[in-house]
């Protein structure tokens, strides 16, 4: 990978020391002044399952995803909240910080990854929670648990791709951070967490196929809904998500210098 990317100065351990200090420090920030503190990290996605749980549930005839559903939503929902969250994120990751950004003479992708790590670190202590709804809500798992780690992995390479393409592309276009807004409220419901993969019909379908969140959710899923396991999907996903990180590379290192003036 790029020295403009990752690199000099400094060698890879003081790279992730650096990178580790600024996450700490973004999770000690949030939770700082939180009387709820942990407790934000599941509030969002449960608030978000109980009322598609009671829409699709108890309002309306459900004929999509699987059961428990309550189960099935927060199998998804809670790394959407990853995802959305970073993504978000990615937009003033720069600007937040540019004096910062100017001065320092670590490589500027490490305010990528802060993000990336951070709000992963939170992904992974609310999954505490998905454990006891799948416990109580008579959920059974098997090996497809293995396809976890893979998930999160691939949901690591996908946003750092889209964080090294979102953030310096948002400090030269402004608007860019208002459109990824509204990007992010149609992939929601463009990507399989209400529904499943083999609930979308025809081409709608296969173009979903396109989308990493598609087979990402999938990995997700495989523990407690093996039925829901989709190859095209899961194997389009890590494809998409290499090829992501490796445009964001070559257009972060292209763009690095003109992001730096116009801060």
């Amino acid at each position: 990978m790029s020295s403009s990317v990752v690199g000099a100065p400094g060698t890879l351990r003081r790279y992730m020391h650096s990178l580790w200090l600024l996450s700490a420090r973004d999770l000690r920030v949030r939770y700082a002044t939180s009387w709820l503190g942990y407790l934000w990290s599941v509030l969002d996605p449960l608030v978000m399952s109980a009322i598609y749980w009671f829409v699709f549930t108890v309002i309306f005839d459900r004929s999509v995803g699987s059961d428990p559903y309550i189960v099935f939503l927060i199998c998804a929902l809670l790394p959407w909240v990853w995802f959305n969250s970073a993504v978000s994120d990615f937009t003033k990751a720069f600007n937040k910080d540019a004096k910062l950004v100017r001065s320092t003479s670590i490589p500027r992708s490490i305010w990528i990854g802060r993000i990336v790590l951070s709000k992963g670190t939170e992904f992974l202590c609310s999954l505490p929670v998905l454990v006891v709804f799948a416990v109580f809500g008579g959920a059974s798992f098997g090996w497809g648990v293995l396809w976890f780690p893979v998930a999160v992995v691939v949901q690591t390479i996908l946003l750092v791709g889209l964080g090294l393409l979102v953030a310096p592309l948002c400090v030269l276009f402004s608007d860019l951070e208002r459109t990824t807004r509204l990007i992010l409220r149609a992939l929601f419901y463009a990507s399989p967490i209400i529904y499943g993969v083999h609930d979308v019909p025809g081409v709608f379908r296969e173009l979903g196929m396109f989308n990493p969140l598609s087979g990402i959710f999938t990995m997700y899923r495989a523990a407690f809904f093996p039925e829901q396991w989709d190859s095209l999907a899961v194997g389009m996903s890590a494809i998409i998500s290499v090829v992501f990180l490796g445009l964001g590379i070559v257009v972060f290192r292209r763009l690095e210098r003109p992001v730096l003036k116009e801060l």
